[in-house]
């Protein structure tokens, strides 16, 4: 596994599934692909190196949510199970699934298989209950579900996607009741546009290069249709070199910083300030 620089990232040894932190906030914040380690009886099986899969993983999310009382960082790789796919998609199985790129040198056994997709069903399992005590304490609740995406996919001297597809920020909401929502979504994306990051003001659209149509949001907008709003939130890697691996620490401080300031709005537009 690659290192990480001191201070931004660890990664737990290869037994741990996710780190959860409980606290006193109806908002949730989650790093769900911020995970590399694979556990020893999949990682033989797979075709890609641990830098290829660093390319399409979304490394350095979890510091990102490191300011918010309620947040959880999965450990595990999205090569080994993906959190944000269904339960029948989670394991990639075919190229299409991941980007063109060949996952495992052969069909997983079955028994791989089923252990892996074992911690699908113990995240939901956890989130459906840590979502259900917020709600009692709270009535209502916000749930980011922090990513990241690469922009320079033909390689890093490659010219990078052009701006019009891939905003700095992008929010997906598709899942959600946009209209129910409105309060909640404009404001948290009128507070990244406004507030200056790095001296500038961030480029944060709406559906553009994701819907937010991930697993995670469309579940919790299915379990708690009144009182759950999750919402995507997808920063292109413009704090990191995605072929290296290699962080902008100062732009990644700068992020956290402003996606940690959005917090007493949140709950102000909640109506959930006790």
């Amino acid at each position: 596994m690659p290192d990480y620089p001191s201070g931004v990232s660890t990664e737990p040894l290869y037994h741990e599934w996710w780190t959860q932190h409980r606290g006193d906030s109806p908002v949730v914040a989650t790093a769900i692909h911020n995970g590399h380690v694979v556990r020893g009886a999949a990682k033989g099986l797979l075709a890609l190196s641990d830098v290829e899969r660093l390319r399409e993983e979304d490394p350095f999310t979890e510091f990102i949510i490191r300011d918010f009382p309620n947040r959880i960082i999965v450990h595990r790789s999205r090569f080994e199970v993906d959190i944000n796919r269904p339960r029948s998609g989670a394991i990639y199985t075919r190229p299409e699934q991941a980007w063109g790129l060949k996952v495992w040198n052969h069909e997983p056994p079955r028994e791989v298989v089923e252990t892996s997709l074992a911690m699908h069903d113990e995240y939901y399992a956890m989130l459906e209950a840590l979502l259900a005590g917020i709600e009692r304490r709270y009535g209502r609740f916000v749930v980011l579900d922090v990513h990241s995406y690469n922009h320079r996919r033909d390689g890093p001297e490659a010219e990078a996607a052009k701006t019009e597809v891939a905003p700095e920020v992008n929010i997906g909401t598709s899942s959600m009741d946009r209209v129910k929502w409105a309060r909640v979504v404009d404001a948290f994306v009128e507070a990244l546009r406004s507030t200056e990051c790095q001296g500038r003001r961030l480029d944060v659209r709406e559906n553009i290069a994701f819907q937010g149509r991930g697993e995670q949001t469309r579940f919790i907008h299915e379990r708690y249709p009144d009182t759950g709003c999750a919402i995507a939130v997808e920063f292109k890697k413009f704090f990191m070199d995605e072929w290296t691996g290699e962080p902008d620490l100062e732009a990644l401080g700068a992020i956290r910083k402003l996606v940690s300031s959005t917090l007493p709005l949140l709950v102000s537009t909640l109506g959930a300030d006790r």
